[in-house]
């Protein structure tokens, strides 16, 4: 089985809640309740029902029968308390909720809401935050709460009153606009999004600002026509507008790479000083392997980062250096870099880890190694180590890069993991098969499992023959996170690979495919299983999209079979020929033409 390329998964996800909420921490408002409740109850009211507006609740504003003392309050208020510091989240927000709803005080239902939200207690955190938002309507936060909630759970005509209200003032409608579809890019329903912001904007229909909001949501929903259409009325409304320049030009990629890419070189035209414009040209540029092209913008782009209002040359810098690293421009990209040290660059250590790669690249390993060893204990020395170890692993040996690995300290859960896939990637690559697959078997019985550590682990059963373990550990990843597209396809293509399941294989890679289209290691996968299954045409077909994507060694190999088996020789002999260039040592490459010598 091919193994997929590793990735560096230092990105953690960490749950989200709707609030910025630190629970129980505070024990002076219990403090201030106690006191209350031996020298004057009425006093521990006024504390605790402090609203949002300033007023407060009292006995008389209860209804009455509701609360029969104030001491019933101040026990209830210390219950949710002390049920919050227990852990006890859903009680103590149901009392809260119980509270608020009986006084009428914003504060807490405020407190009811937040509570709930973190607690992941969803029967309440809607009630407790509709409560919030109609106790105290003037209230930014409980408002937009109410809104994020609405559109979290799909509701999204329930929250166009709230979303109408960005709107009310004119001096405020064009950021509200602007700010509109951050609120609703949660939502899976993009065309019930497209639809609400079509309503939303349809009494504006002057605001450049309102088309461009359209644009982007449509965009979103798959619906470029609509999203041109928009852009164009911005245009005509705000001529210029480099943000809907840069939007228009997205649309256009989608269609043509080379109608945006004349976009951008029309509006530059009229508007040089757009340097944005000019950095996603050259984006573009790059993208398409016109690196001549791009690397003529360069100066330009960097002349109006220094002449101009936002005065960001260092960003500037490193983003024209990483595309001279994405055009194989090693040594100018290392320029760049440098040039955005001088200047300041805020995060050193990312622009050290640049150094460090383009470093590498050349054949600078005791440079790059240096750089690697320059990043400071912080968010980018867990990159900096593996990158180092990487390195050791192919100048030096496997066990030294291990060795570096196992001296990192003081990592959470997640990053242990990270740092044993890549210890097993690194053994891997060294043929010790068997060792990796006992690393990861050992993680995956001691750590908490993540569909990435069990995918690996997968691989590293395939590699040792354990085919039933390879399938079940995969299906379980599938099962764990459906939209995990390269699981779909390694099983998919170990079944073609196989000759075996062709019809499931073929569906799992057509599944993948839907995940992460135009991948070129899964088309070359649904190409591979076509050819197992005879359909020659379609395998060509898929084969020489992905081949088109990335000359990838061993989809050279696959591509050159299948022609060779369509009679096609000549052709199958310089795409291995090629492909031997560049890879002369590819184990799959030099198999399969040895298998077709004649």
């Amino acid at each position: 089985m091919r193994p997929m390329p590793q990735r560096l998964r230092t990105n953690v996800k960490v749950k989200n809640s709707l609030f910025s909420y630190t629970p129980f921490r505070n024990t002076s408002l219990i403090s201030a309740c106690l006191l209350a409740s031996a020298l004057s109850l009425s006093s521990c009211a006024a504390v605790t029902g402090a609203n949002a507006t300033g007023k407060t609740s009292t006995s008389s504003q209860k209804s009455s029968g509701q609360l029969n003392s104030e001491a019933d309050f101040v026990y209830k208020y210390l219950a949710a308390e002390v049920a919050g510091q227990r852990g006890e989240l859903a009680t103590s927000s149901a009392i809260f909720y119980d509270l608020a709803n009986t006084t009428k005080d914003a504060s807490l239902a405020e407190r009811a809401a937040k509570v709930a939200a973190y607690g992941n207690v969803p029967s309440l955190t809607i009630p407790a935050i509709k409560l919030w938002s109609e106790l105290d309507p003037n209230s930014t936060e409980a408002q937009q709460a109410m809104t994020e909630v609405l559109i979290a759970s799909g509701r999204l005509n329930e929250a166009k009153p709230h979303l109408a209200k960005l709107f009310v003032k004119e001096e405020t409608r064009a950021g509200g606009f602007l700010y509109l579809n951050n609120l609703l890019n949660k939502s899976a329903d993009k065309a019930g999004v497209l639809r609400l912001v079509q309503s939303l904007a349809e009494p504006y229909p002057q605001l450049a600002e309102a088309q461009f909001a359209i644009a982007q949501s449509a965009m979103a929903a798959k619906q470029n026509k609509v999203a041109m259409n928009a852009l164009n009325k911005a245009e005509a409304l705000k001529p210029g507008w480099s943000v809907a320049a840069l939007l228009k030009g997205q649309v256009l990629f989608e269609e043509s790479p080379k109608a945006a890419i004349d976009f951008y070189r029309e509006f530059l035209n009229q508007h040089p000083e757009a340097n944005e414009i000019r950095l996603n040209l050259a984006r573009l540029l790059v993208n398409q392997k016109q690196y001549a092209a791009a690397k003529s913008e360069f100066p330009l782009i960097l002349q109006y980062a220094k002449d101009g209002a936002d005065k960001n040359s260092a960003e500037v810098s490193a983003v024209v250096g990483l595309l001279s690293f994405q055009s194989a421009d090693y040594a100018a990209a290392e320029s760049y870099f440098q040039q955005a040290l001088t200047m300041g660059f805020k995060d050193a250590d990312q622009i050290y880890i640049y150094l460090a790669q383009s470093a590498e690249k050349q054949n600078h390993n005791d440079v790059a190694t240096t750089w690697y060893n320059k990043v400071q204990p912080g968010q980018h020395q867990l990159e900096a180590k593996i990158s180092l170890a990487n390195l050791i692993a192919r100048t030096q040996s496997a066990d030294k890069a291990i060795e570096l690995l196992d001296a990192v300290d003081d990592l959470t859960t997640p990053q242990q993991i990270i740092v044993i896939q890549t210890q097993a990637s690194i053994l891997a690559k060294a043929k010790r098969d068997k060792e990796a697959f006992d690393l990861l078997d050992k993680a995956v019985k001691n750590l908490p499992n993540t569909p990435e550590l069990v995918y690996d682990y997968a691989l590293a059963a395939e590699r040792i023959q354990k085919l039933d373990l390879m399938e079940s550990e995969l299906r379980r990843t599938i099962a764990a996170n459906p939209n995990f597209a390269a699981a779909y396809n390694a099983l998919g293509y170990s079944f073609a690979d196989r000759n075996i399941k062709l019809n499931e294989a073929i569906q799992l890679i057509e599944k993948a495919l839907s995940l992460s289209p135009n991948d070129h290691y899964m088309l070359d996968s649904l190409g591979w299983a076509h050819y197992r299954k005879g359909n020659l045409d379609k395998a060509i077909k898929y084969l020489q999209q992905a081949y088109n994507t990335n000359p990838d060694p061993e989809i050279a190999a696959h591509l050159g079979e299948v022609l060779w088996q369509k009679g096609k020789h000549d052709e199958a002999k310089k795409i291995w020929g090629d492909a031997l260039i560049a890879d002369p040592a590819n184990e799959v490459l030099i198999k399969t033409t040895n298998k077709f010598k004649s």
